[in-house]
């Protein structure tokens, strides 16, 4: 039976994957490289972030945010919930990437000795098999993670900024590619700054912030609806806007249908458009699955871990129920052998 159902959603991953689908990465995508979560962050600003040089409305505010987060509030809800000034607001940021940055360098310091390191580069080289030019990715995430599988196949990717040591904002044709991957960050990248003359920057790998400029990345909670109406985010969201309103199918690795600046585009374009969706993860969000058994979409192929070893848990619009199976398909490499 399982046999028979695999061949069948085999042949869907196929079907959607010629679609040359949009890639949308989550935070999922990053935890299997061991980058800290929301939970780990949500410590390590606990931890770390002092205020005592703070007026003492920011104090309590700081308090009742930390209150929050050691009674098992998320973090996005905590960060919309507490007013943070300014001042602290930055301190987030810059703990922010304090905690993310190393563990962004580690990775790619990894890949110098591990050449396949990196799935996601060995799915976009299959991908520009076929006659596409152009592939597309879409993340929330700050790491770098995603540039680093390009590089680990030779493949040129553009991010909104030009390339060397110190890059500026250009249009993605800036540089004529016969190839080329775009990977649009809307919430911001690890080498992305700020100077006092907000004049914006991209910079390579850094062990800290350089003195005078400000990390440009965004916070979860309200201050993600604030700054991502400046740029260079609000260029960034238009312009995966109308990659996602484009695409016909979608590719979600470790995305847990949690970010409005995405989700809303995602859910839309295949409850109403008939576009397609493939979701790997490790586990199912609850709003992931509202998304598939609700019927949301008519097309879907979802697959996440099962509590046995070694099994995967697919959902499928092709099948009645959700079906265990051998084999780790969650993972991008376990997904890899349905369609290569």
């Amino acid at each position: 039976m399982s046999e028979q159902v695999l061949d069948k959603i085999s042949k869907q991953a196929q079907e959607y994957y010629k679609n040359t689908p949009v890639i949308i990465l989550g935070s999922g995508a990053s935890a299997a490289f061991g980058m800290s979560g929301m939970w780990m962050l949500a410590q390590h600003l606990i931890k770390n972030i002092k205020v005592d040089d703070l007026s003492e409305s920011e104090q309590s505010s700081w308090s009742i945010f930390c209150q929050l987060l050691n009674d098992g509030v998320d973090l996005e809800t905590a960060l919309h919930d507490v007013h943070l000034s300014p001042v602290l607001t930055n301190r987030v940021v810059s703990s922010t990437w304090e905690l993310l940055a190393p563990e962004d360098v580690k990775v790619f310091n990894r890949s110098f000795n591990e050449p396949t390191l990196f799935p996601l580069g060995k799915l976009l080289k299959h991908m520009f098999r076929s006659t596409a030019k152009e592939l597309n990715i879409i993340t929330p995430n700050y790491d770098r993670l995603a540039e680093y599988a390009c590089e680990q196949e030779g493949i040129h990717h553009y991010d909104g900024f030009s390339h060397g040591y110190k890059g500026h904002l250009v249009k993605k044709n800036h540089l004529s590619c016969l190839r080329q991957v775009n990977i649009w960050k809307v919430h911001g990248s690890l080498g992305w700054f700020t100077n006092n003359n907000k004049v914006i920057m991209s910079l390579g790998i850094m062990d800290s912030i350089p003195s005078g400029l400000n990390p440009l990345i965004v916070t979860p909670g309200i201050e993600k609806y604030r700054s991502t109406h400046k740029e260079p985010y609000k260029t960034i969201i238009h312009e995966s806007d109308d990659v996602m309103d484009k695409a016909t199918s979608y590719l979600c690795v470790g995305f847990g249908f949690n970010d409005d600046h995405i989700q809303t585009k995602l859910v839309n374009r295949c409850a109403n458009d008939d576009a397609a969706v493939i979701i790997i993860t490790h586990k199912l969000t609850d709003a992931a699955k509202e998304f598939i058994l609700n019927r949301n979409a008519e097309r879907y192929l979802a697959i996440e871990s099962s509590s046995n070893d070694g099994k995967s848990i697919i959902y499928s619009s092709l099948i009645k129920e959700a079906i265990e199976v051998d084999g780790d398909y969650w993972s991008l490499n376990g997904f890899l052998n349905f369609i290569m």
